[in-house]
């Protein structure tokens, strides 16, 4: 429940791909939120609005169902919301917003809105292209439109280019950050790591372990939600991450070490992401603290000799000895001058584990640890955890949820830090 008590008006338009919005609506719905519908006399054509109706179980607005008596009209039905999304927005649309030019009911509805606005263009390249959509494109996000990038792709038209509408699981992400982004976390520049390394015995074989790097993709997600600049240092699979964080894929601890460090150099110092209109070094902004949440499972040991190509059995005989040495423990080798830690411990000693995690804020010099108790390998890669959240003066029970909650509930907590 993602947006629960969240109010969201989606405005529709007559683009081939208004179908698609019948599914971002039912996404809205199904994380809790309440959605309103403004169509275009163009969209009727594609799309009824009683499907719509049936989806949100909400009256749509049309010209024909346009009511004075209630709030079902131009002026008042965005009043009831927290944002306006516009999913498809064709290139005629997008001109006359970026105009002011209200003579269709849907941009009688823009002009008359108060609230943040998200646009995600579907129209043909060549149009969308043309330097006087392009021209709309940049006026509206001067005047802070949240724009959703088209996708390069086979048209409905033959065409193949920019142009078709955004993956719908993307509109939904990004209207969510617009909606649930918060000023402690906005343009804070946060590095996460997660999943377990894996260490090459040579190469087709690894040392590694069960971790599923489920939590740090989650963390990622609820600060990328938050408006956080988020760089996700990971050993595991990110695809259901929203797209725009900044991902780095890893396999060993050395490469996590390398890229943990670079991109903490860089948090501190520079632009993580590619610098845009509304980065805060374009706007002249003090850089926040960055933060560090340290959610991969990186492993004690490595082969000393790891081997090219593959060991044949034949050659290794009946026992195979392996000869291991200690990984470079990434949480104390890092510099954490001007940057909150955070570290994830996770153990399954019930006696000694609690104490080993209160250990770890002086020994690694961190500044909060988030502590699991396992009670098995049937704990890991599951959808819930459960977590203690540990400082110097506080000991508290998160109590177990949906990774995502979850992930939520610790940023509550770190922004006291």
């Amino acid at each position: 429940m993602l947006l629960e008590n969240k109010r969201i008006l989606l405005g529709v338009t007559g683009s081939i791909s208004a179908y698609k919005a019948c599914d971002l609506a039912r996404l809205f719905v199904k994380a809790g939120a309440t959605v309103r519908v403004v169509m275009s006399e163009s969209a009727i054509r594609f799309v009824s609005p009683l499907t719509f109706e049936a989806l949100t179980k909400n009256s749509v607005l049309t010209t024909e169902t346009e009511s004075w008596s209630s709030s079902l009209n131009h002026i008042d039905i965005s009043k009831e919301c927290d944002i306006f999304v516009i999913a498809p927005a064709t290139a005629n649309t997008i001109n006359k917003l970026s105009k002011g030019i209200a003579d269709t009911l849907l941009t009688q509805v823009a002009l008359a809105c108060k609230v943040p606005i998200v646009v995600s263009p579907a129209a043909n390249t060549t149009m969308l292209d043309n330097h006087y959509t392009q021209g709309s494109i940049k006026m509206l996000g001067v005047n802070d439109i949240t724009f959703v990038k088209p996708q390069n792709k086979l048209l409905a038209c033959g065409d193949i280019g920019n142009g078709a509408l955004a993956e719908v699981s993307e509109i939904f992400w990004e209207s969510a950050r617009v909606i649930l982004k918060n000023e402690f976390w906005s343009n804070r520049r946060v590095v996460v790591t997660g999943g377990g390394t894996r260490e090459l015995i040579d190469e087709v074989r690894y040392i590694s372990n069960y971790s599923s790097g489920k939590m740090a993709n989650a963390m990622a997600t609820a600060l990328y939600l938050r408006g956080a600049d988020v760089c996700l240092v990971t050993t595991k699979d990110s695809k259901e991450n929203p797209k725009n964080i900044y991902t780095i894929d890893v396999e060993s601890s050395d490469e996590m070490l390398e890229f943990v460090v670079d991109s903490i150099r860089v948090a501190k110092k520079g632009v993580m992401s590619k610098p845009s209109l509304n980065s805060p070094d374009a706007l002249g902004v003090i850089q926040k603290e960055p933060y560090l949440f340290m959610a991969a499972a990186v492993a004690d040991y490595m082969p000393k000799f790891p081997q090219n190509g593959k060991l044949k059995k034949s050659d290794l005989g009946d026992r195979w000895s392996i000869e291991l040495k200690k990984t470079t423990d990434i949480l104390s080798t890092v510099n954490k001058d001007g940057i909150k830690t955070i570290a994830f411990k996770a153990e399954m000693d019930s006696e000694n584990g609690l104490s080993s995690a209160i250990a770890l804020l002086e020994q690694k010099r961190v500044d909060a640890v988030c502590y699991n108790l396992l009670s098995g390998s049937q704990d890991f890669g599951t959808n819930s955890n459960q977590i203690n959240w540990i400082t110097p003066s506080v000991q508290k029970d998160l109590g177990r949820l949906d990774k995502l909650e979850l992930a939520f509930k610790i940023l509550e907590n770190a922004e006291q830090l």
